[in-house]
Parts: C-alpha cells; structure tokens; sequence
C-alpha cells in the first residue's frame, strides 16, 4: 500500500535556522497557553488542522515562524482570551507590564462591542 506524503515545508525561525513543519509543536505550543482552561483538545485540535492546512495549501516551501506565530495567536483569539495572552507575552516576547496592560485594553474594547452589538439585536 502506497502513502501519499505532503511535501515537507520548512520553517524559517527568527535566526534564519530552518527546520520542517511540525503540526504537534503547534499543538503543544497552544495546549500550553491553553493550561486549565476549558478548552477541549479537540478544540485545538481543529485549530491546528486550519493552520496545517493553511500552511499546505499555500503551495510555499517555506513559511516564516512569525507567520506562523500569527496564525497560532489569530486560533487563541478566537479560542480563549487568557489562552491568546499568554501565548502573546511569550510570543511577542514582552518586556514589561505595559505590553500587557496594551493587550488586555484591547480585548476589552473588543468585549465590550461585541456584548453592544448582541445587545442591539
């Protein structure tokens, strides 16, 4: 019986390093921001399916790390808040508690239009 393989797409790290795509560095990455909290590993699961597929169907041979970080930050947004701030702060690699006093400003805008717009309708 035959396998059908994707092709190996290289990841190019912020030090220009390169290494292949992995899928479950991803998922580890997000199940980590994602500790005690109720998010389902099914949840991330599917997370990491849209990246991967993403990633594939762009036809590249290389993806950068910071694309990739993007992608995985976009999922957490949509997942969990604190899931999304964690992984920022290590991410975007922040240096005081300004950047996430920045981040958390943010997603309260965010909350609060959101709840506006449910309460409209």
């Amino acid at each position: 019986m035959e396998e059908v393989r994707e092709p190996t797409v290289m990841v190019v790290k912020r030090d220009g390093r390169r290494e292949a795509f992995d899928r479950n560095k991803i998922l580890r990455g997000m199940m980590l921001a994602c500790q005690k909290r109720p998010v389902s590993t099914e949840t991330l699961e599917a997370a990491v399916d849209e990246i991967e597929r993403r990633v594939y169907d762009s036809g590249e041979k290389e993806v950068s790390s910071q694309l990739l970080g993007e992608m995985v930050a976009d999922a957490l947004h949509k997942i969990d808040q604190v899931a999304y701030v964690r992984f920022a702060s290590v991410y975007r690699q922040f240096e005081d508690i300004s950047q996430f006093k920045e981040i958390v400003e943010v997603l309260t805008r965010r909350s609060r239009r959101k709840r506006a717009r449910r309460e409209k309708a």
